[in-house]
């Protein structure tokens, strides 16, 4: 008899990266995948439906890691993917010389896999580093991607 196990060794969780969602279930701020990218839905608006067919449902998202704009129509029934979206905060250790960050989870393990961000955000975080402040750097997660998104001091540690 063959054994269940061969078939389930992925080495992933399980968890599906998107679940599905009436497409008329959607909100503005919400997160949606468009053309394949997990957005963060900025505006959407509904058409009356046609003399055949459904109402439409126009969703235009900004992608969440690289801040470009995304369209899609669909059809108010019709299923969208939503991504399974964390966010999460991790305390500034170090920049490495190659642009990594030190990062320390809340249960005091460290990482060190993410780069700096590119544009303003990753020279604010270097300078800040550099002038000695304790940072909080929230990291978003969605369908295998990470990155830093926001950096805020952290005032937890002043006394």
């Amino acid at each position: 008899m063959e054994s269940d196990e061969e078939h389930f060794n992925t080495g992933d969780s399980g968890a599906a990266a998107t679940y599905p969602i009436q497409c008329s279930a959607l909100r503005k701020n919400g997160y949606v995948m468009l053309k394949g990218r997990p957005c963060k839905i900025v505006d959407m608006s509904t058409s009356k439906t046609g003399k055949h067919g459904h109402a439409k449902v126009h969703l235009i998202g900004i992608d969440i890691f690289t801040q470009k704009k995304y369209e899609d129509i669909c059809p108010s029934t019709h299923n969208m993917d939503v991504p399974h979206v964390k966010r999460e905060d991790y305390q500034l250790i170090t920049i490495s010389d190659d642009d990594y960050l030190s990062l320390m989870t809340e249960t005091g393990d460290l990482r060190e896999d993410l780069k700096l961000p590119e544009g303003t955000l990753g020279t604010t975080l270097r300078n800040d580093s550099d002038a000695g402040k304790d940072i909080l750097c929230t990291v978003m997660k969605a369908c295998g991607e990470e990155c830093v998104i926001a950096i805020k001091n952290n005032t937890a540690l002043d006394k």
